[in-house]
């Protein structure tokens, strides 16, 4: 009711031969304390009104400064350099040059020396209240306007670019141009909306309200839809391919080759704890008698004991391959985001179904390793058993000892000419376990 703002605006349309087509838009000046009904937050207020306006591209931006006040306290330039800091759409205005001090000027202003904008400054010279109380036309305000800056020994020198008809075609110019270069962005952006809403117009024209068999196709359309871009993510043959991270499919690989043998290398046992456990299990075992031969026993507790660690790593597994399905689950009901019911049953049916499986999974996970536990075949090519290890560490033994030991060397002539070319002749051999070599003296180079 008193002075109060809001940030709807008053459209006024001007309809004369005389002016410019332009929308100009008033915007207040930034009130520092609140007077009237006006909110403790005015100041805050006015400035978020006036950036909703002025961080546009396609508007220029008027500062207007009063002469009569420091150009360096003007808030009006303060919030252009914000919003535009290359001046590309800054346009400075100087009012109120009549009503300077004597012997003041705003010259070095006018001239772009002082605070330089890349647009420039015009200085106008409006009607005082006084004026328009005493009805001076818009007409005689301009003369009046003219002769001031005519008549001025500061601004005769450039009078013809100063003064509201000036302002007027500067705008009209400045706008032109500003248009001109901001059209190609405007197409381009124009472009990319109407593409997006034909997507959108494409997702919707399969529902008639009034047609139930259209609704049950659009339904049953989706579904399926939801079901190929599910088994796509899994399967790895997705039409829109993520650069960024891995999800779906490649994310539940990852956890078996990667996540899942690293978490196996981390539960890795403490040789020194593991020797005394055997020690234990051997002397538990015998009981009161002093054993002769390890017995099985002993290593069946030790073996299932270790086999048994598995479980943790296995089924940590199943719940990230879990969560990676239901994040899967997500991304591709993204689609049916218009009908968020459809969307939020159609995502709880299948994480329902998901969990239901998880159940089973554990319990088959656990299954096997309780059949790992319950028979070690010791015939099992891969296990060392008492004689394979004697068997290797012999194998390897022999090949240490041999290794590549000279048997014999000596001179030996060859008189095949097939095999050394210009008959007999003799050569320094020598004969290794692997290898034999001959060479033309005993240096052996």
């Amino acid at each position: 009711m008193n002075k109060g703002i809001s940030s709807i605006p008053i459209n006024l349309r001007v309809y004369s031969p005389h002016v410019l087509n332009l929308t100009l838009i008033d915007l207040p000046g930034i009130t520092k304390v609140p007077v009237g009904d006006q909110p403790p937050d005015i100041e805050y207020q006015i400035r978020e009104m006036i950036m909703q306006f002025i961080t546009r591209e396609n508007c220029l931006i008027l500062a207007v400064t009063p002469a009569n006040t420091d150009l360096a306290n003007s808030d009006a330039l303060k919030l252009a350099k914000e919003v535009d800091p290359q001046g590309l759409r800054t346009i400075g205005v100087i009012t109120k040059l009549d009503l300077m001090d004597e012997g003041t000027d705003a010259r070095d202003v006018l001239e772009n020396k002082l605070l330089p904008l890349r647009r420039g400054y015009v200085g106008v010279v409006n009607r005082s209240q006084k004026d328009i109380d005493g009805k001076k036309d818009i007409k005689a305000a301009m003369l009046a306007e003219r002769k001031f800056f005519l008549s001025h020994p500061a601004y005769r020198h450039i009078a013809d670019r100063m003064g509201t008809p000036h302002l007027q075609k500067v705008l009209n110019q400045q706008l032109t141009n500003h248009i001109r270069d901001t059209l190609p962005n405007f197409r381009n952006k124009l472009q990319g909306q109407l593409l997006s809403i034909e997507h959108e117009v494409e997702a919707y024209k399969n529902f008639k309200p009034e047609d139930p068999t259209r609704k049950t196709k659009a339904l049953l359309q989706m579904v399926q839809q939801f079901a190929v871009d599910f088994e796509k993510r899994i399967e790895g043959s997705g039409d829109q391919v993520d650069t960024l991270e891995l999800s779906g499919g490649a994310k539940i690989n990852r956890i078996f080759h990667e996540r899942f043998p690293f978490e196996i290398v981390k539960m890795e046992f403490n040789e020194k704890e593991l020797r005394r456990e055997i020690s234990y299990a051997i002397k538990n075992i015998h009981g009161i008698r002093t054993g002769l031969f390890t017995p099985d026993m002993a290593f069946e507790a030790i073996v299932k004991k270790q086999i048994v660690k598995l479980k943790g790593p296995s089924l940590k597994s199943v719940d990230l391959v879990i969560q990676e399905l239901i994040n899967t689950v997500k991304k591709c009901t993204k689609k049916l985001a218009n009908f968020p019911r459809l969307c939020e049953e159609t995502e709880r049916i299948v994480a329902n179904h998901i969990r239901e499986r998880e159940g089973k999974t554990k319990d088959q996970v656990l299954l096997l390793i309780d059949i790992q536990v319950s028979y070690i075949n010791t015939n099992h090519e891969d296990f060392i058993g008492f004689a394979n290890a004697q068997q290797r560490s012999s194998q390897v033994h022999k090949k240490t000892t041999v290794g590549n030991q000279v048997i014999r060397k000596g001179w030996l002539t060859i008189s095949n000419i097939g095999i050394m070319k210009g008959g007999s002749k003799g050569y320094w051999f020598v004969l290794t376990a692997e290898s034999l070599s001959w060479y033309k003296d005993d240096e052996e180079k």
